[in-house]
């Protein structure tokens, strides 16, 4: 079974618009999708207008929520993201993710494709087209 712990970018696309096409996630059979206190508090603060906050709650119903995960550096190996991130890429490590589902090409895109502290690094959209 899947763990896919979602990045804020991916809660915030979701809840943007109601047809956005990552909110397909929460749709994939056999997946368990999990976050942080830290990506939910990121997402709700960019969303603009109330009903998209809505949504994002809506969501939330269906995701699990841990608390955020900050990694000392000594854990951290030859990782290079900025600080804002490693809650991130923490907290996929504390959950157990089995993924990391970000949309952050420019800090994470290095990383796509592999398993820094576990979690596989993908966009949405490629996670999703491996499961269809």
């Amino acid at each position: 079974m899947d763990c896919l712990f979602l990045d804020a970018n991916v809660l915030f696309s979701a809840a943007f618009r109601p047809d956005a096409g990552v909110a397909r996630l929460w749709e994939v059979s056999g997946a368990v999708l999990v976050t942080s206190s830290y990506a939910v508090e990121e997402a709700r603060r960019n969303l603009p207008e109330e009903d998209q906050r809505t949504r994002l709650e809506g969501l939330l119903k269906k995701v699990e929520v841990g608390e955020a995960m900050m990694l000392p550096p000594e854990l951290r190996g030859e990782v290079d993201l900025p600080e804002k991130d490693w809650p991130v890429l923490g907290g996929a490590a504390a959950a157990g993710a089995t993924h990391l589902i970000t949309g952050d090409v420019r800090h994470f895109g290095r990383y796509f494709g592999e398993r820094p502290l576990g979690a596989l690094i993908m966009k949405p959209a490629d996670y999703l087209k491996g499961r269809s």
